[in-house]
């Protein structure tokens, strides 16, 4: 009968579990929404391009609940953000957003849940970092550059005359990358790296006590 009653307590406990992740990722997902709305713009790029911390929740929700999570919380606040603010690039800006925020916390929280330590997570931001960077590049110059482009009907130079006003060394559609996207990136990634650092263990003991 005590095995029974065991057997029976087991299955709440991991749907009550279950369900206190959802709701937590669903909080997550709702502050990097919010933090989204609050840009800060950047002197070495153009003035499409500002830095935000919208990533800071979804990477300490995928270092508390796993790389899947934060995928999942990355997806919340892209989408509770089209609600508040709608599309102007037809949902195209906003995948590249999920994507390159994706390449970020999805590799950083893969390996923490590898390796739970200090080192651990250092490893694990510094590589979500380095590619969140480098995919960046790729998906400013391939796709949402042309798309902005073909959306705004001007040429690319145009686009790029913008990253020349700010800094002259921006003369085609490769220096604009290396010299205002990849930096852009870089400094997201450091900054969102440094704040969790500070503030992961904080924010996880709370998510712990809640969960008990």
């Amino acid at each position: 009968m005590t095995t029974e009653k065991t057997a029976s307590v087991k299955p709440a406990k991991t749907s009550i579990a279950a369900t206190r992740r959802i709701a937590f990722c669903g909080v997550f997902g709702a502050i990097a929404a919010v933090l989204m709305l609050f840009e800060i713009p950047l002197p070495f790029a153009p003035a499409f391009y500002k830095l935000d911390l919208s990533e800071l929740p979804v990477l300490i929700g995928s270092f508390c609940f796993g790389p899947v999570a934060g995928a999942v919380i990355e997806l919340v606040k892209i989408l509770l953000k089209m609600l508040i603010k709608g599309s102007s690039t037809a949902g195209v800006g906003e995948l590249a957003n999920f994507i390159v925020g994706c390449s970020l916390v999805v590799p950083a929280g893969f390996l923490y849940s590898k390796m739970k330590t200090r080192n651990g997570a250092i490893l694990g931001m510094a590589a979500g970092t380095v590619i969140m960077t480098i995919l960046g590049c790729f998906i400013n110059a391939f796709v949402l550059l042309p798309f902005y482009a073909n959306a705004f009907e001007m040429p690319i130079d145009a686009l790029i005359g913008m990253g020349t006003a700010v800094n002259a060394s921006i003369t085609d559609l490769f220096s604009f990358v290396m010299l205002a996207v990849a930096p852009f990136n870089l400094l997201k990634g450091i900054v969102v790296s440094v704040l969790t650092f500070l503030l992961y263990k904080r924010i996880s003991r709370l998510v712990k006590s809640a969960e008990d």
